[in-house]
C-alpha cells in the first residue's frame, strides 16, 4: 500500500497512523494527502488560540487604593475587613453601589471602564487588575 501524508506539522490519532504506514510530518501550516496513487486536496492549518491565559494580578498599591475607595463608597468602618477577595455584595453593596465604585475608580485613576467591563467586575481584586490593565493599555 503506498499511502502518504505530507506537511511542514501535524498531529494524528494513532489510529489513523497505523493505516497510512509511510506518515510523515514536520512543522506543518498545510497537510496533503495520497494514497493508491490518488491526491487529496490539502489542508491548511490555522493557529489555535490558547486554551488558557495567565494574567498577572493587580500591584498591591492598586488593590490597596480601591480597598480604600471601595470603603469610602460604602461608608464602611475603617477598622473593617475589605481584601482582594472580597465581594462587594457581600460588603453590602446593590447594583447603584457598584456604579459609584466603578465612578470612583474612574476618578481616582483617570480612566473609562466600559460599562460591559464595569458589569462584570464583582470583587476588590477583579477591580484591581482591570484597573492595572486599563492603566498598563492607556501607556
Amino acid at each position: 500500500m503506498a499511502s502518504s501524508i505530507t506537511g511542514t506539522f501535524m498531529s494524528l490519532p494513532s489510529l489513523l497512523m497505523a493505516q497510512v504506514p509511510s506518515t510523515r510530518a514536520f512543522h506543518p501550516n498545510s497537510v496533503s494527502l495520497s494514497t493508491k496513487g490518488r491526491n487529496f486536496p490539502s489542508i491548511t492549518l490555522q493557529p489555535r488560540a490558547p486554551r488558557f491565559q495567565v494574567s498577572c494580578a493587580a500591584k498591591p498599591e492598586t488593590v490597596e487604593k480601591v480597598v480604600n475607595i471601595v470603603k469610602k463608597q460604602l461608608a464602611l468602618p475603617g477598622d473593617s475587613s475589605v481584601t482582594g477577595e472580597s465581594k462587594f455584595s457581600a460588603l453590602g453593596a446593590d447594583s447603584l453601589d457598584t456604579v459609584e465604585i466603578v465612578m470612583g475608580l474612574e476618578e481616582e485613576f483617570g480612566i473609562t471602564v466600559e460599562e460591559e467591563s464595569a458589569q462584570t467586575i464583582t470583587t476588590v481584586q477583579e477591580a484591581a487588575d482591570l484597573i492595572d490593565k486599563l492603566l498598563e493599555s492607556k501607556a
